[in-house]
């Protein structure tokens, strides 16, 4: 089948129109017609751009959920299909996302709530750090520590599904509009960081869902055009794209298998299309990869607007349509709902079997029974509804119930836990003759339009304000603070302890384009100067630069002429190419990402020396933007309808794994992080943890993440690890492994396949072990559709970056 032919039959066309449940199920039968071709387990990509069809969809067995399977095959007994119909379909109402109540079996309904980041819908919640600093911090006791706050929150909220965390966007290109959302380019921190966010979350009671599955790696086009005369015709597909076997599995399927592996309740569904089909019905990732090969548990849920077909999805493995197509964004696009009735028209005329809508209800009630959601959990705050202007009191057809307390405070004691996880998320990249900690300066100048409050408290995060600081980035993955702590603020408090003055100038464009010596007083040269610079990013838009924002670089570039103790500080969505980095009167630059509501006492601990920087990148930051060889595509300037078209064609070659291969210098590499103290790490060893070691796994049932053979550990890994500086400090050893030249042509040099953080007081040493699993040593067979250890030997590296390597071992496997 050519892709144009599978991408028209497994689109399911939003010009099929929303009426005619038939119409959607001659959509699924065409497709199902060829689903004899390859079984689940065994269905071979073997083009980009072609997506095989895998039916029909596995039903759940509820593996590590048994108490809630029989809760939830309980409650589906009782059900009309009506009401089943109802379970599967968003309606408009108090939260982002609502699943309506059913009295009559005691059933409140689901609250889903965004975001990653924050209960963004709700007053009195905090604001954490993003997920881009949370990958920064290295640290996994931060990233439990983090999802359970957040799971406290949504919970006391009445949210019972937080829509978070993310690993997609994974990070293929720097530009993309929502990295600042996820965690890091690299699969095996990402999937830790996925991995610990969930089970926190989870432990707290609050279902996470996993996003945005599968290869959503850009902004623009992630959705269809449609006509201007018939909003349900579509003029042009969302942009495709395009990924090969291999490259699926060792990327951007990595760590969505953490998350299956985590329990994670529920996976959204993507945008954009995978190999010619829409993502959230396309059978191969969500029925073949999905709850196949990864054995996931939980339900399959739509981004919001994501779904285009009825029957055609739900057979492709989509388990719940949000938001329904009702309220103000289906009114506003004019997007009506693919299941509600048509779900009900389906199960009564036969277009679609009992069973399977049986299957959506029991993985959707499965884990809400398991997390004891039917135990007295929290209602819905009712203020929520004041502030959910995405579906507002006039858009609901339905009653809800709302009760108990109103604008309840549900921070607690999280602004401290949110400081310390700015302070640790914030990297140092340069810093001459120990200009950092600074050492009770009088005479204190602050630069540039990130230092001071906004215009007007409303616009926080909404959009790119000239003045003011930015906290996080912009879209459903933001969230509303109750209150912040602005750079220039802590400064001027802290300042004050010594008795120090503090100048400041807002203006960026009048620092670029002026003599700096005359903006400040003129009796002598600040001790420091401190340049406070912010880029900003966005959902449903990339970035057009790598650069700061409001002309960051002039800003330091004049500010750097006039001080020779200048310090930069960067607020910011991710990569920015630093092209200043080396000017001499530079002499430290600090990268803070999104610290959340408390960034000013995070970023003032870091300066004055109360907490030593242990911050590392989650990224590699190239010399140039154009040295970064994954751009999102954008500029079609053609109108064909299925014209937008994503060619992962560097394959694996994204980030350090691709700067690495092509030997190309970098300004700072993946992993680079300084720190106030120095670290030694030495004495490396390896030892088998198994006497045979097979190339092939186990072939072992399926459980949540996969074969559990690919999560045994084989080899076990140790280092010293000695704080060598004058202060206690953390380090954080990295293990890389190079897998044997049998590996396949494309294998990367070097892959991050362990990690630790580790507190040291000075003098201090410790033993450090990592773990290596069957995962970390194989790579992805598209021949055998198996993970394969390959022959010969493994080269392990342990460092402090991905290029600043202080030990190596080696290690042969001879595989049988």
């Amino acid at each position: 089948m050519s892709p144009s032919f599978l991408s028209v039959i497994l689109s399911g066309s939003a010009l099929l129109g929303a009426v005619n449940a038939q119409a959607y199920n001659a959509v699924g039968r065409a497709e199902e017609a060829f689903s004899h071709i390859q079984p689940v387990n065994t269905t071979i990509l073997t083009e980009h751009g072609s997506s095989p069809p895998v039916y029909p969809s596995p039903k759940t067995t509820g593996r590590g959920w048994k108490m809630g399977l029989e809760k939830a095959k309980a409650f589906v007994a009782q059900l009309t299909i009506e009401e089943k119909a109802d379970m599967v379909t968003g309606q408009a109402g108090p939260c982002v996302g609502n699943i309506v109540a059913i009295p009559r079996l005691g059933f409140p309904g689901l609250c889903l709530q965004d975001g990653p980041l924050a209960i963004r819908v709700a007053d009195y919640a905090s604001v954490f750090s993003s997920g881009v600093s949370v990958g920064a911090t290295w640290d996994k006791a931060v990233m439990y520590e983090r999802g359970q706050a957040m799971g406290e929150e949504f919970k006391a909220k009445g949210a019972q599904v937080m829509l978070g965390p993310v690993a997609g966007p994974l990070g293929r290109s720097a530009y993309a509009g929502r990295n600042w959302e996820g965690f890091s380019s690299d699969p095996y921190l990402s999937g830790i960081a996925m991995e610990l966010t969930i089970t926190a979350a989870q432990d707290a009671g609050v279902q996470a869902c996993a996003k945005h599955w599968v290869g959503n790696e850009q902004e623009t086009q992630r959705n269809p055009i449609y006509g201007t005369d018939d909003t349900t015709a579509t003029v042009q597909n969302a942009v495709s794209s395009n990924i090969d076997d291999r490259t699926m599995h060792e990327l951007y399927m990595w760590p969505f298998a953490n998350a299956v592996k985590a329990g994670a309740a529920s996976l959204m569904c993507s945008y954009q299309r995978i190999n010619g089909s829409y993502g959230c019905q396309n059978s191969k990732s969500q029925n073949g990869l999905l709850k196949g090969e990864l054995g996931f548990q939980g339900y399959v849920m739509s981004d919001w607007g994501a779904t285009h077909t009825g029957v055609a999805a739900i057979e492709a493995g989509l388990d719940m349509d949000m938001p329904g197509g009702l309220g103000s964004y289906g009114q506003n696009f004019g997007i009506p709902s693919y299941f509600g009735g048509n779900v009900t028209l389906a199960a009564n005329n036969g277009s679609l079997d009992m069973s399977r809508i049986d299957d959506m209800v029991i993985r959707i009630m499965t884990p809400y029974f398991e997390l004891g959601q039917d135990q007295g959990f929290p209602s819905v705050d009712p203020s929520t509804a004041d502030l959910n202007s995405f579906s507002p009191r006039s858009t609901w057809t339905r009653e809800y119930n709302l009760t108990g307390e109103v604008s309840r405070d549900v921070r607690g004691n999280h602004g401290e836990l949110i400081r310390r996880h700015g302070a640790a998320g914030s990297v140092l990249l340069k810093n001459v003759d120990r200009a950092l900690p600074l050492k009770a300066p009088r005479n204190i100048a602050i630069f540039g339009n990130d230092a001071a409050d906004p215009l007007r408290s409303s616009v926080l995060n909404q959009n790119n304000y000239e003045y003011g600081t930015i906290l996080a980035g912009g879209g459903s993955g933001t969230g509303q603070f109750s209150y912040f702590i602005t750079p220039l603020r802590a400064i001027q408090d802290r300042a004050a302890q010594d008795g120090a003055i503090v100048q400041f100038v807002l203006n960026n464009t009048l620092i670029a384009s002026s003599n700096v010596s005359a903006l400040v007083l003129p009796q002598r040269v600040p001790d420091v100067c401190i340049v406070m610079l912010k880029t900003w990013a966005e959902e449903a838009a990339d970035r057009d630069h790598l650069a700061s924002d409001w002309d960051g670089d002039g800003v330091v570039e004049s500010v750097a002429s006039y001080c020779n103790n200048t310090v930069v500080i960067t607020h910011s969505a991710g990569i920015n190419t630093l092209p200043w980095s080396d000017h001499p009167n530079v002499t430290a630059i600090l990268a803070a990402h999104f610290p959340g509501q408390e960034s000013g006492h995070s970023l003032v601990d870091i300066l004055y020396g109360d907490v030593s920087p242990s911050g590392h990148l989650p990224y590699t930051i190239a010399m140039n933007g154009t040295d970064y060889n994954a751009l999102p595509t954008t500029g079609i300037n053609t109108t064909g309808y299925d014209d937008w078209q994503s060619w992962f064609d560097e394959k694996l070659e994204i980030d350090y794994r691709y700067f690495d291969l092509q030997n190309i210098s970098v300004r700072y590499e993946f992993g680079f992080g300084l720190s106030y103290t120095t670290f030694e790490i030495s004495d490396i060893q390896a030892s088998p943890l198994e006497s045979n070691i097979t190339s092939m796994p186990e072939d072992l049932p399926i459980q949540p993440g996969g074969n559990p053979a690919l999560w045994e550990s084989l080899y076990n890994v140790t280092v010293s690890v000695s704080n060598t500086g004058d202060v206690a400090g953390a380090a954080v050893p990295q293990l890389y492994v190079g897998l044997p030249s049998s590996a396949p042509a494309g294998t990367p040099i070097r892959q991050l396949r362990g990690f630790e953080k580790v507190y040291l007081e000075k003098g201090e040493s410790q033993t450090v072990s990592f773990e290596l699993m069957r995962r970390d040593l194989s790579y992805w067979d598209i021949v055998s559709q198996q993970w394969v250890i390959p022959t010969g030997e493994f080269n392990v590296w342990v460092g402090h970056s991905s290029r600043d390597l202080k030990v190596q071992e080696r290690f042969t496997v001879v595989g049988q």
